[in-house]
């Protein structure tokens, strides 16, 4: 996995910054005309969704400081603790946290995003401030749908850990990079395009100018309509799933009721880079649209099966502990 990351990152560093392309520069077109954006891109990166505070209102770094974040962030800290040699005169305790996975696993990125060649402190620009702008119902909203999230039955566990669908909003929409598995192949055709999510194997269809279900149907990832402006393929998506109001993975948490919108753009600006914008509308939930914008970067890996349930038995562990506390 940090193989592919290095890839991506050579790539990135030879073909500069995504949305800081040559003037001159023009997309290649698929055999029907259409801007390519076919291949495998990758949007891992150490920039999360919201801007956080530590950050103190600053929207992106210098290269002076963007170095030093990257080298010691906390994913570098914990990496460099876990390659330590094990201390073999450590004993478990019944108490103790056994922890999740190790480094191995983990694959976020090693480097802040870099969109017009500025080093983003977070995806979203608007608002200035790099957070959702919640209205108080939205954010009540937010914490019921966290707190609906329990150990009473699979059911009640988040997608992601049920294998339903990528946790966080790896497959979208919004696209966002959570801990590993940042990866994505994009497939065309005069009538649809098609984004191949390595996260659990999502797989959005966008359909090419075309007219949106009945609002009944809410499909997981909603209902996706797509039409080309120019050089960018510009993606509405509505009928959002209700099951899927609250993002909630390890790196990205956010929520978007059904009732939501969200509009994407997808340009390609450069040989190895792709622009990704999106926009997130709700009159409800948000005291005013908010946008973000991603860089995705071309390598030449491949997407690999997602295996999630499989032989893997953490969710009956995870209910048959809460049973044991019940008994007790």
């Amino acid at each position: 996995m940090f193989q592919r990351e290095w890839l991506a990152i050579a790539i990135l560093a030879s073909a500069g910054a995504a949305g800081a392309a040559d003037s001159k520069w023009q997309a290649p077109r698929t055999p029907w005309g259409a801007p390519d954006l076919q291949g495998t891109w990758t949007n891992a990166s150490l920039t999360s969704l919201e801007r956080d505070d530590m950050f103190k209102g600053k929207a992106s770094f210098t290269d002076a400081e963007a170095d030093e974040f990257q080298r010691t962030n906390a994913f570098a800290q914990f990496a460099a603790a876990d390659a330590k040699p094990t201390d073999p005169s450590v004993q478990a305790k019944a108490s103790s946290d056994p922890g999740g996975y190790n480094a191995f696993w983990l694959d976020p990125g090693t480097r802040l995003a870099t969109v017009k060649g500025e080093h983003r402190t977070s995806f979203i620009i608007e608002p200035a401030n790099g957070k959702i702008p919640y209205t108080p119902d939205g954010l009540k909203a937010f914490q019921a749908a966290r707190a609906s999230m329990n150990f009473e039955g699979p059911e009640r566990r988040a997608l992601g850990e049920r294998c339903l669908l990528g946790f966080g909003s790896t497959s979208g929409p919004p696209m966002l990079p959570d801990v590993y598995n940042n990866n994505y192949q994009i497939v065309q055709t005069p009538d649809a395009v098609m984004i191949l999510v390595e996260m659990v194997h999502d797989a959005r269809v966008v359909r090419l100018n075309g007219k949106h279900l009945p609002q009944a149907i809410t499909p997981w990832m909603g209902d996706s309509i797509g039409h080309w402006e120019g050089d960018t393929l510009v993606v509405e998506t509505t009928n959002l799933n209700p099951g899927q109001k609250a993002h909630y993975g390890i790196k990205q948490r956010f929520y978007l009721p059904p009732s939501g919108k969200v509009t994407e753009r997808f340009t390609r600006v450069g040989a190895n880079d792709i622009l990704y914008q999106f926009t997130v509308e709700d009159s409800a939930a948000y005291t005013q649209p908010w946008k973000g914008e991603v860089p995705l970067s071309q390598t030449q890996d491949h997407i690999y099966e997602y295996a999630c349930h499989e032989g893997n038995y953490a969710l009956p562990g995870i209910l048959a502990g809460a049973r044991e506390q019940e008994k007790k």
